[in-house]
C-alpha cells in the first residue's frame, strides 16, 4: 500500500529569509493526520536566503539529519563543532541529553536548499554527538547509496535507531529497486524531478509512505533525486 503526501498539501511558511515546507507537523503547523511515520518525525524542505539563518536554539532526544541539495550551510553547536556542509553532505547530530546549535547560510549571494530530517532515537538521554560525511553525485548515480544507518555501514553516518536512508540520483528512464524485509515500511521523498514508485507517479516535493510491500521500484521520468527511508 502506497499513500502519497502531495507537495502542495504540505505545511508552508514563507518568512522572507526562510521558505519552508513541512511534510509532518512542525512548529506552528499541525495536522493530526501527518505527525510522523514510524520513527520518522520531520522532513522539512528549507530554502534559506544568503547571509541568513537559524539563531541558536536547543534540541534533545532526537536524531537530526541535514542533507544539502544546493548551496552551503554553516553549523555551530554547544559541543564545540563548527563546520560548513555543502551539496551531497549528510550531517547527523544526536541531540541526546541536550544540545544548542545555530545554522546559517554563509554565502553573500546564493540561497541554500536543504532537507532537515528528524528521527526518534531508540532511547533517550544519550550523549550528544556530531558527525558528517560527503557522498558524491557519482556514488549515488543510478543506485541507492546508503547514507544513514544504525551501524554506520558502507561509510554511512550512524544514528541511534533501526532506520536506514538511501540517496539516489537517477538519469531519465533509470530504475532502482529495494527489498523491504517483513514488517518494515518505507518512505520516499522526491527532492528533484519526477519518478514512478512501483505504479504511483510522484513529483518534486512529494513524499510517499509504503506499507505491506516487499519490493520498492523507483523509475525516473526525468533526471531526479530521491531519498528512500527503510524503517522498522
Amino acid at each position: 500500500m502506497i499513500t502519497i503526501r502531495k507537495a502542495e498539501e504540505r505545511g508552508h511558511f514563507d518568512f522572507g529569509w526562510l521558505n519552508t515546507y513541512h511534510s509532518f507537523s512542525f512548529g506552528d503547523y499541525y495536522d493530526p493526520k501527518h505527525t510522523r511515520f514510524r520513527s520518522l518525525r520531520v522532513i522539512n524542505e528549507d530554502f534559506v536566503q544568503a547571509g541568513r539563518g537559524f539563531p541558536t536554539h536547543g534540541h534533545r532526544d532526537m536524531e537530526i539529519i541535514t542533507y544539502i541539495l544546493a548551496g552551503a550551510l554553516e553549523h555551530r553547536d554547544s559541543m564545540g563543532t563548527g563546520s560548513i556542509i555543502r551539496r551531497g553532505d549528510a550531517q547527523r547530530m544526536s541531540a541526546g541529553t541536550g544540545v544548542t546549535h545555530s545554522e546559517a547560510n554563509p554565502s553573500s549571494d546564493e540561497p541554500v536548499h536543504l532537507l532537515q530530517i528528524w528521527i526518534f532515537p531508540e532511547e533517550q538521554d544519550l550523549q550528544p554527538q556530531y558527525e558528517e560525511k560527503k557522498f558524491s553525485d557519482d556514488e549515488k548515480r543510478n543506485r541507492l547509496r546508503l547514507i544513514v544507518s544504525p551501524e554506520g555501514s558502507e561509510g554511512s553516518v550512524r544514528i541511534h535507531q533501526d532506520a536506514k536512508i538511501y540517496a539516489s540520483l537517477l538519469d531519465e528512464g533509470s530504475e532502482v529497486g529495494h527489498t523491504l524485509e517483513n514488517g518494515r515500511s518505507a518512505w520516499l521523498q522526491v527532492a528533484a524531478g519526477s519518478v514512478t514508485l512501483n505504479d504511483v507517479d510522484l513529483k518534486q516535493g512529494d513524499g510517499a509512505a509504503v506499507r505491506e510491500e516487499s519490493i520498492v521500484r523507483i523509475t525516473a521520468h526525468e533526471p531526479a533525486e530521491v531519498l528512500l527511508f527503510d524503517l522498522a
